[in-house]
């Protein structure tokens, strides 16, 4: 498992890069014609190019100082996605019901942070791993609560002083970062192409954590 340093990225470079989500589907067409799908990815996978977000000299050295101090591929690090780094829509703010992360059965005193994508035909639940500090908000069967729990912002597991009743709905409301790490251990840098436009190639790859 990579080594993880819990550090962001720097975001004002992060917020111009380019990627997404990547799932892994294997499609065999039958004589037939008819197609038989198979994912073999359970959660999907992340992928960006920082490079897009780089507009000057100053950002350019900052991230060749993030990338030696993460020595390349052996150090995992923090990412924020421009597109999606809340438990609701980007425009609005987190709340305490966004997400439901359990149900209590008055023994359980643990949840662990997820967001699920879509609702009617295969909704899908990601873990949340790398809430940001102080974002963070807890309900409990519609009522917000400021205290009687804590959250591990290094894991996402919320832990309540006393267990939730049985049947009680645990929701939760964060923003989030994505465990990432560099996806190359060589950067190549050329000022006079980077000067004329050209956009440099730094891979960042999501980390299983």
């Amino acid at each position: 498992m990579t080594t993880f340093h819990e550090v962001r990225f720097p975001t004002d470079v992060s917020l111009g890069a380019r990627g997404g989500p990547e799932w892994r589907t294997d499609v065999v067409t039958m004589r037939s014609g008819y197609e038989q799908a198979n994912s073999t990815w359970v959660n999907s996978r992340r992928k960006y190019n920082a490079g897009y977000g780089i507009k000057n000299i100053d950002q350019l050295a900052l991230v060749l100082e993030f990338f030696e101090e993460r020595r390349g591929k052996l150090y995992g690090f923090r990412w924020k996605d421009r597109l999606d780094f809340k438990s609701c829509s980007t425009p609005m703010s987190p709340s305490a019901f966004d997400q439901v992360i359990g149900i209590g059965d008055a023994s359980t005193r643990t949840f662990q942070l997820t967001k699920t994508y879509g609702r009617s035909f295969a909704p899908w639940s990601r873990i949340i791993k790398k809430p940001v500090t102080n974002t963070v908000r807890i309900g409990i069967n519609g009522s917000a609560y400021s205290a009687g729990w804590t959250v591990d912002t290094t894991t996402g597991i919320v832990t309540f002083s006393i267990a939730p009743g049985t049947g009680y709905t645990i929701t939760a409301g964060f923003e989030f970062d994505v465990p990432v790490r560099f996806d190359t251990d060589y950067l190549e840098f050329d000022l006079s192409h980077f000067s004329a436009g050209q956009v440099p190639s730094i891979p960042i790859i999501e980390l299983r954590v």
